[in-house]
């Protein structure tokens, strides 16, 4: 079965609690778990960078609440495709805190094809470098845990 992905951004809603986030991230990672999506979810207090992935017909499922959610506004769609490996297959939803220039350039880094650096030596140059990297080392590149819900969950 082909796997999507699709990553975006978009901008938090003013009022916007802490309460509120904790329950839209743990109820994402209820729903994403019966729909087969895996992904992360980046937040520096202001905007969100969020990346899915999974079967098509379980990311468009997931796409389509996101899209109809009340807690975002001006989502910009980063990239949709193919992708030929989850790059977070033990994350239904995992979620973390980092400030505005790491989420800042992840999103303007380049999206093409949701590929990796396949050297070395340009290591943390595409998006998914950089997702991965602030997402597997939350005290690195200005990120820090966003929600003791955000621990690997297996599938």
């Amino acid at each position: 079965m082909p796997l999507r992905a699709i990553a975006y951004v978009s901008e938090a809603t003013r009022n916007l609690t802490s309460d509120r986030l904790q329950q839209l991230v743990t109820d994402a990672m209820l729903f994403n778990e019966s729909v087969d999506v895996t992904g992360v979810l980046l937040f520096d207090g202001t905007r969100f960078l969020q990346y899915l992935e999974g079967p098509e017909a379980g990311v468009n499922t997931a796409y389509t609440r996101i899209l109809a959610a009340g807690s975002h506004s001006g989502l910009v769609e980063l990239n949709r495709g193919r992708v030929g490996r989850r790059q977070f297959p033990h994350w239904r939803m995992h979620s973390v805190r980092v400030d505005e220039l790491a989420l800042g350039k992840i999103a303007i880094s380049d999206w093409t094809g949701f590929v990796r650096s396949a050297s070395a030596l340009a290591s943390g140059t595409s998006a998914l470098d950089r997702l991965q990297s602030v997402a597997q080392s939350p005290t690195e590149a200005g990120a820090g845990r966003l929600l003791e819900t955000d621990d690997p969950v297996a599938p």
